[in-house]
């Protein structure tokens, strides 16, 4: 950890309160004045000077923290906890920012690290299976009309939840679409809609996990009051000439299991190789010895809820909403979280670290190549995803490239076990 002081000369701190007022003079009506022309004095002289102070403050944070890292030097991998060490009209703004530095990494070995040989045989078995995967994603949902709900059917549901007696707040739906067996709804909920027919109303009994994010549920049962409103049934098209024609670009089953056999042989190759980085990797974090700061970890770990929140929310869920169907409160979803957060912290460290022993480098043609491959990504031209990435920008991408050169070099380097 390190805390660095920042002094803020009284000339920028009074030009912040300034500004600060100008934002907000518009809110304040005094007899005499029009609305918006109560000069800042006045103001103070009413309401004391501490009317501006925070947003002057976060102002000159906003003006001189980058700067100061920047001078100073560190590696800082945490957002920093601001303590105001002076704020007052007329003096120098002083705060202390304490931040997590990048922490030390000591390697042990890390050339010729002993891995087991990955498969990437691909048996007839692995072609129905990939099969099979692509007739379910081209089935059809078909509604079923005369006979009763099971499992892997698509329900329609109305359901509303009560514990002892009193609906609770978020227990209710209408028209709920829900795949049975998916369990995404807690304990047993979905298993007591099995053999209900459409139109019957019927009652659900569950019982709420202990860890449920909802402290008045947690632990009870409930009974949720169910309508089923319609059923879906899964119709799998015929695996034959007609739909290989369908689904790619050849006549026949017999040329299309070829090509499937192809394309899971590049998977497969693919696969063993990122396994052998993972392993080599996940040894050579064994052997070396790394301190995470705390505020390093929960840094990460906030980034990796942001990321999934991104991920959750294509498919129309908020983090609330999943932690709820997955009956997880926001403490152990976090805690869940730490051993993820860990290794990603530990392999981005062990690998650095190898880059810098190793003397890697980036050249201007490594540096221009990623771009042109980001510019593809995007659909844009190079010279526009030139133009658009700033310094900083491009230091982070070519200790990206640095990062992925010493995954190369450990994975050539290991010793893949018979």
């Amino acid at each position: 950890m390190a805390k660095i002081t920042v002094t803020v000369p009284a000339e920028q701190f009074e030009k912040a309160m300034t500004e600060s007022y100008k934002k907000q003079k518009h809110k304040f009506s005094v007899p005499g004045f029009r609305k918006g022309k109560i000069p800042q004095q006045y103001l103070e002289k009413m309401y004391g000077p501490e009317l501006f102070y925070e947003d002057a403050a976060n102002s000159c944070l906003e003006q001189t923290y980058s700067d100061v890292l920047d001078e100073c030097g560190l590696e800082v991998v945490s957002r920093p906890d601001i303590n105001v060490a002076q704020m007052e009209k007329g003096k120098e703004f002083i705060y202390e920012a304490t931040v997590a530095v990048k922490p030390e990494v000591t390697l042990g070995q890390y050339k010729g690290i002993e891995v087991e040989k990955a498969d990437a045989e691909v048996t007839d078995e692995d072609v129905e299976t990939e099969l099979k995967n692509i007739q379910k994603q081209n089935a059809r949902s078909i509604p079923v009309e005369d006979r009763p709900a099971q499992m892997d059917d698509e329900v329609r549901i109305d359901f509303e939840g009560f514990m002892d007696g009193e609906a609770f707040e978020g227990g209710k739906g209408e028209n709920y679409q829900l795949v049975l067996g998916s369990h995404s709804f807690v304990d047993t909920f979905e298993d007591q809609i099995v053999g209900k027919s459409i139109g019957e109303e019927f009652d659900v009994n569950v019982t709420f996990p202990e860890d449920y994010q909802s402290e008045k549920l947690a632990g009870k049962p409930a009974l949720f009051k169910c309508k089923l409103n319609g059923i879906k049934e899964t119709e799998l098209p015929e695996l034959d000439d007609e739909f290989a024609g369908e689904v790619s670009e050849f006549d026949t089953m017999e040329e299309y299991r070829a090509d499937l056999r192809n394309t899971l042989k590049d998977r497969k190759e693919k696969q063993a190789k990122n396994a052998k980085e993972a392993e080599v990797v996940d040894k050579i974090i064994e052997n070396a010895s790394i301190d995470i700061p705390a505020p390093m970890l929960d840094t990460t770990k906030e980034q990796m809820v942001n990321e999934f929140k991104q991920q959750i929310s294509y498919q129309g869920l908020s983090i609330e909403q999943y932690l709820q169907f997955s009956g997880q409160s926001k403490e152990k979803f976090m805690e869940s979280l730490t051993p993820d957060a860990e290794k990603r912290i530990k392999s981005r460290l062990v690998l650095e670290a190898i880059a810098e022993a190793e003397h890697i480098e980036v050249t201007e043609e490594d540096l221009q190549a990623e771009l042109e491959k980001m510019a593809d990504m995007y659909q844009m031209k190079v010279d526009e995803m030139t133009d658009m990435i700033g310094e900083q920008e491009r230091e982070s991408i070519r200790k990206d490239i640095a990062v992925q050169k010493a995954v190369d070099l450990v994975r050539d380097a290991a010793v893949e076990k018979e």
